[in-house]
């Protein structure tokens, strides 16, 4: 007699966010970069790019009412996952979706990370009106990771945004505010102070830290996917947070110096096939 063979003897992430053919942002970034850290990368479209949309033109196929019946396959699959990754989600419905899949995949060792990519530099992104703003608040009572930038953080929390100039207990407040929505960790990127970029990080209220990195060349498309990415892959292998938020945050400068010595665009994202190697784990080939 045959045994079947179970699906899930591989850590596995669902991802769930577009697909940008070109510009490394997205889904681009997390395929290879969880891959990278010995997790598969398991994909779940909301919509088609040629190119990301800070190019000035570009090829757009919404995925959203394709993606009920693309997870339905998968539950006949019986899949699980030690990890569940959203990031730019275009529409409430899409967080509708995204929260009705976590519902119905998450286990009790599932981590789900969300990056709540609604805006940048004191700015919100035309998609970001008043009723997914409210929609994914309620998202984020399923986080246990959460990932904003400081413009986002202000947003979700209803805070007057300003570029410096924040006290700790200012960010504190912040995170706690955040965290009482949901995820039980939390960092804050893209706080300036001075010639650093700091996050902060908020580990149930336990480990409060800023983790300081100096500045270097310009805002690049996808840095925050990239970050993200890191953050997702180190949760489902038990990587500290603090730690993974360090890692994260040095792997992202070194790309960042690398596309600069290579004179990428800084619309081409960044460089980071040329440091993969770095993410891979080799203890675990022992």
């Amino acid at each position: 007699m045959t045994q079947k063979l179970s699906h899930n003897r591989q850590k596995k992430i669902a991802v769930i966010e577009d697909i940008a053919g070109f510009g490394r942002c997205s889904m681009t970034v997390a395929l290879p970069v969880i891959s990278a850290m010995q997790v598969q990368c398991c994909i779940v479209p909301t919509a088609i790019f040629s190119n990301h949309t800070a190019f000035p033109q570009y090829f757009f196929d919404d995925y959203t009412e394709r993606m009920p019946a693309y997870i339905d396959k998968w539950k006949t699959l019986d899949l699980e996952f030690e990890g569940i990754y959203s990031g730019f989600l275009g529409s409430e419905r899409q967080i509708e979706i995204v929260a009705g899949f976590i519902d119905d995949f998450r286990t009790e060792r599932t981590q789900v990370v969300i990056d709540p990519v609604m805006g940048d530099n004191g700015r919100a992104y035309a998609t970001c009106t008043p009723a997914l703003c409210a929609r994914m608040r309620e998202l984020l009572g399923r986080a246990d990771i959460l990932t904003p930038n400081l413009t986002e953080a202000c947003i979700l929390t209803e805070t007057v945004y300003r570029p410096s100039g924040w006290k700790k207990a200012e960010i504190v407040e912040l995170a706690q505010k955040l965290s009482a929505m949901g995820p039980g960790k939390v960092v804050i990127t893209g706080i300036r102070q001075g010639e650093y970029i700091a996050n902060f990080v908020y580990d149930r209220g336990e480990n409060l830290r800023f983790l300081r990195t100096q500045r270097v060349g310009t805002e690049r498309c996808g840095t925050g996917d990239l970050f993200a990415s890191i953050i997702a892959a180190d949760a489902v292998n038990g990587v500290p947070f603090a730690d993974s938020v360090k890692k994260a945050s040095q792997f992202v400068r070194r790309c960042i110096l690398r596309s600069i010595e290579m004179e990428i665009p800084v619309t081409d994202g960044v460089c980071f096939e040329e440091y993969l190697y770095l993410l891979h784990d080799r203890r675990k080939e022992k």
